[in-house]
């Protein structure tokens, strides 16, 4: 009984000192929780300190094109930049939008509508054949599989200028130059390789006890391809459909080299090309053309961004 209250209790001068040195550690520690609290904050105030110097960096020559689009020639060519135009003018616009400097071709809305048809036929036949060949990639094990993928990489390597040539060559045989046929076909071809490596992973993380399960319910193949697996990788075909539309919609070599003399044909970028004359840049018209091209980007972006952010998730998931 005695030794099992000695045993229980303990020392008095033993339990003494043991609470003597947890409230010592307790004090030494407050001083290095406040220290290491500080550290914490310091680097995240650094940390966002950075990330607002490079979004400054990042969108100043955004804001310059949109604040020289607004200022009168004289205040461009002044030895004193401005940030905001003293004396706002529209008259850069009006140039471009007039296309009075392509010479009576077309305003800018005939470029515009080349462009933006090119690209939108780029990005639905892109789509299309990469997310067929995304999901053949990933669901079936078939020979030199693995050599395809490689050689998917391996031509997005190869610059587009060394292809002109033979490119050129060949459309010229089929009667696709001078048109936006031809540049449909060339874009969606330029945009196959990298949408069909980065759809693949969109479908690698689709479980497949979801077609299994469909199909033991009696649905055919191409309602599964349809209602299960296309919803799931939507998000992914988002992602990608922003790569091609821009890589179409910004293209400029291949555009002047297979359009030729077709001058109502030729897109947004060719347009810019206007403004650059044989006694110098118009510097208010390229900035007012360059924030007009702008906007189709902006609002692209802004119709799919509710599902870009979920596909470009999605596919870092599952390889």
């Amino acid at each position: 009984m005695t030794g099992s209250g000695m045993t229980g209790t303990g020392p008095p001068g033993l339990s003494l000192a043991a609470a003597e040195g947890a409230a010592s550690s307790r004090a030494a520690a407050r001083p290095l929780g406040a220290r290491a609290r500080n550290v914490r904050r310091a680097r995240t105030a650094g940390l966002n300190a950075f990330g607002v110097i490079i979004a400054l960096i990042t969108l100043f020559p955004i804001f310059w094109m949109i604040s020289t689009a607004f200022k009168p020639s004289q205040e461009i060519y002044s030895l004193t930049p401005h940030l905001v135009p003293a004396h706002p003018t529209w008259s850069n616009f009006s140039q471009v939008i007039s296309g009075r400097v392509s010479g009576g071709i077309g305003g800018v809305w005939l470029f515009f509508r080349n462009s933006l048809a090119v690209a939108l036929l780029s990005v639905v036949i892109a789509s299309l054949l990469a997310l067929l060949a995304s999901v053949a990639v990933a669901r079936f094990r078939f020979r030199f599989r693995t050599s395809f993928l490689i050689m998917l990489l391996i031509v997005q390597m190869i610059p587009g200028q060394a292809l002109i040539i033979a490119l050129f060559l060949d459309f010229r045989s089929l009667n696709l130059l001078g048109n936006l046929a031809g540049l449909v076909i060339v874009y969606a071809a330029q945009a196959l390789p990298v949408t069909i490596w980065m759809l693949r992973n969109f479908v690698a993380t689709v479980p497949r006890e979801l077609e299994e399960a469909a199909a033991i319910d009696g649905a055919s193949g191409t309602r599964i391809f349809w209602r299960i697996l296309f919803p799931l990788v939507a998000p992914g075909l988002v992602a990608t459909s922003i790569f091609a539309f821009i890589t179409a919609y910004n293209e400029f070599i291949v555009a002047l080299t297979f359009l030729g003399q077709a001058h109502s044909d030729y897109t947004l970028p060719i347009y810019v090309q206007y403004f650059f004359g044989r006694g110098g840049a118009q510097w208010g018209p390229i900035m007012a053309a360059s924030t007009m091209y702008t906007i189709p980007v902006v609002i692209f972006f802004l119709i799919v961004r509710r599902r870009l952010v979920g596909g470009l998730v999605a596919g870092a998931v599952k390889g």
